[in-house]
């Protein structure tokens, strides 16, 4: 679909102009014509993006199927949560008097912490799963993602940490060079919206993450991941450590999860576990099937989609109920989850490998060389 017309350099290039031309304007874009409102779906539409950059590495580049992926999202938002609001010193006396107005550690600091420790997790949710492969994977990791839920549900007793099902809110903001993203600015006469500053934000975090991911992707460890997902007994004959590489897939896949989880836990300013329910690491794994596994373009596109085509849904459900009946009959949620479903079934029928797939490598062929063809024939 997408593979025949972007088949020269140039193409390409004007693509990714065309393409980064429109991701600069498009929340003024959608401020002009719809508010705010659909300024912050770009913005869950970039957070979701990242989420599925993330989940591509465990899902498409290595083939391990993750249904807990978004246990790592809730660990970094967590942990953006409790050093940076006033959550911990209300509940530890002790911290108290070390951090009187609590500990506010900030975003920026936040976020280099938050990496290594999901990816902790990551590495611990990996290690006993290494032996299993398709639906008992799913299902451990379907569980993993289910005990950070319930734990973070229940961690309010007998010390109140998590705050349980009530969540936790006055989550400092990000502060960029003095300036406070939660607060509307003005620059040049341009009035900026927090839920504006807060889109170019996460699309320099994307970025970075899509940089790093084709990195990854043409390095030794992204074909190692291509190999045990092709392949784990030819690539394990291969010499390849598929132990190592697989915990590593996990590893990554869960730093762009917590770094997510950070973002999400500031740009919302509360976090609590409802946020993170088994339907969202679904979402997500949709994005990757649907866009394209393996295919970095095609999980953007993916995301793009998704979120973009659930909220319009959401919007003209009921005026053209009212336009073709008069009476709305069924409810816009309803509806949109009903025809987000058939969505889903027409793509996956009509499109397998989806959307925009992963350009397919043709093999060279064999060009023999005379005396090449002599030697052979000389053999024989």
């Amino acid at each position: 679909m997408f593979n025949n017309t972007l088949n020269s350099p140039a193409k390409k290039v004007l693509a990714i102009a065309g393409f980064i031309a429109l991701a600069l304007l498009a929340p003024f874009i959608a401020q002009t014509f719809g508010g705010n409102y659909w300024v912050r779906i770009l913005d869950f539409a970039l957070l979701y993006i990242m989420l599925a950059l993330g989940l591509n590495i465990v899902v498409g580049f290595a083939g391990l199927l993750d249904l807990g992926y978004i246990a790592f999202y809730a660990v970094g938002a967590y942990l953006m949560a409790l050093l940076s609001s006033p959550q911990l010193t209300s509940q530890f006396a002790d911290l108290a008097q070390l951090f009187p107005a609590g500990i506010h550690l900030g975003f920026w600091w936040v976020l280099f912490i938050a990496g290594p420790i999901a990816a902790l997790f990551g590495v611990l949710l990996g290690a006993p799963t290494l032996k299993l492969r398709g639906d008992y994977l799913a299902i451990v990791t379907l569980g993993f993602g289910e005990i950070i839920r319930i734990f973070l549900n229940n961690l309010d007793r007998p010390v109140n940490i998590t705050n349980g099902p009530k969540g936790i809110n006055a989550i400092d903001p990000v502060v960029f060079f003095g300036i406070d993203l939660s607060k509307a600015q003005e620059l040049f006469g341009i009035k900026l919206s927090p839920g504006l500053m807060y889109y170019y934000l996460i699309m320099v975090l994307v970025i970075a993450v899509v940089f790093i991911s084709l990195r990854l992707q043409h390095s030794r460890i992204g074909r190692a991941w291509v190999a045990i997902r092709e392949d784990e007994t030819a690539a394990k004959a291969m010499g390849i450590n598929t132990r190592n590489v697989k915990l590593l897939a996990f590893a990554m896949g869960a730093t762009f999860g917590g770094i997510s989880g950070v973002v999400f836990g500031a740009f919302q300013a509360f976090v609590s576990p409802e946020s993170f329910v088994l339907w969202e690491s679904i979402y997500v794994l949709a994005i990757v099937v649907l866009g394209g596994m393996g295919h970095i373009p095609g999980v953007i596109l993916g995301g793009i989609l998704l979120v973009g085509f659930q909220e319009v849904l959401r919007e003209l459900a009921e005026p053209a109920q009212k336009m073709l009946f008069g009476h709305v009959y069924i409810d816009a949620e309803v509806l949109r989850q009903l025809l987000f479903g058939l969505a889903l079934v027409v793509v996956m029928l009509y499109r397998p490998s989806g959307i925009w797939p992963a350009p397919k490598r043709e093999d060279r062929p064999v060009v023999r060389t005379r005396s090449h063809s002599s030697r052979l024939e000389g053999g024989m």
